[in-house]
């Protein structure tokens, strides 16, 4: 099953705040032997975010979103995600227990209301509205929940929050996505070739060992460097030395440099 990842956030998309989310998911899943198969940035806009997500639910591919699910009037996931499936946001109970429980602890600190039905705590609730059929995700930051609901997880944009809960999920709910057979990427420069006198070869290997993906990454010497690619290959690791063996070899006979 492949892999998603959305990033949700007009601070993004603007360049007022750098992305840290992708690189640390990448992190998370390559280390658990699991790929991205694609990633999404999106901004706070909710007819966007509606029509990206009836695309991602339809696909059956498992998806984690990052931000848009507090309760401000930019944050649009909780209610975008509802309006994609067609099912009304409900207040989940058990996020509006621990919301209650941490604007209790927030009030013993001096830092909120003690009447739970003062505005501002009445606010916090509507961070518990997930769309019907929703389970939660447990936050260990601030207890604030997010939401997952068939094969899409939703969690803060708030690193401190996200990082934390997507771990624990590849862990638990979705470790069954991990591959069976361990997996490895290998590659090496090669000199003198075009892509195109490459690619048959690249065919034949993928051809020859099922489960095996080549890749070619090409460089003009931008950065000064000789002119080369990078040929590799990923999948099994019981088949990627093999693989790597042929397309060294086959890269040979075809004429190129192969670096040191």
């Amino acid at each position: 099953m492949a892999l998603g990842l959305i990033i949700v956030g007009d601070e993004i998309l603007s360049g007022r705040r750098q992305d840290k989310h992708f690189s640390k998911v990448l992190e998370l899943v390559t280390a658990r032997g699991m790929e991205l198969s694609w990633v999404r940035y999106l901004g706070d806009d909710r007819a966007r975010l509606v029509h990206a997500l009836r695309d991602t639910f339809a696909s059956g591919d498992t998806v984690l979103s990052c931000g848009g699910i507090g309760a401000t009037p930019d944050d649009h996931t909780r209610q975008a995600a509802a309006e994609a499936l067609g099912v009304e946001l409900v207040l989940h109970p058990e996020a509006a227990e621990l919301i209650r429980q941490r604007a209790a602890e927030m009030a013993r600190e001096g830092k909120a209301p003690t009447d739970p039905q003062a505005p501002e705590n009445r606010q916090r609730l509507k961070m518990g509205e997930f769309p019907a059929g929703a389970r939660i995700i447990p936050n260990p930051y601030n207890r604030i929940p997010g939401f997952a609901i068939r094969s899409h997880y939703f969690v803060p944009g708030f690193p401190v929050m996200a990082w934390p809960m997507i771990e624990a999920l590849l862990d638990g709910e979705l470790a069954t996505q991990r591959p069976e057979a361990e997996r490895a990427e290998r590659s090496f420069l090669v000199y003198e070739l075009a892509e195109s006198t490459i690619t048959p070869l690249m065919e034949a290997v993928e051809r020859e060992l099922p489960g095996i993906r080549t890749f070619s990454l090409p460089s003009v010497g931008e950065d000064g460097s000789r002119r080369h690619i990078e040929l590799g290959a990923k999948g099994d690791t019981a088949r990627v030395d093999d693989a790597i063996e042929r397309l060294r070899s086959g890269a040979l006979a075809l004429g190129g440099q192969i670096a040191s």
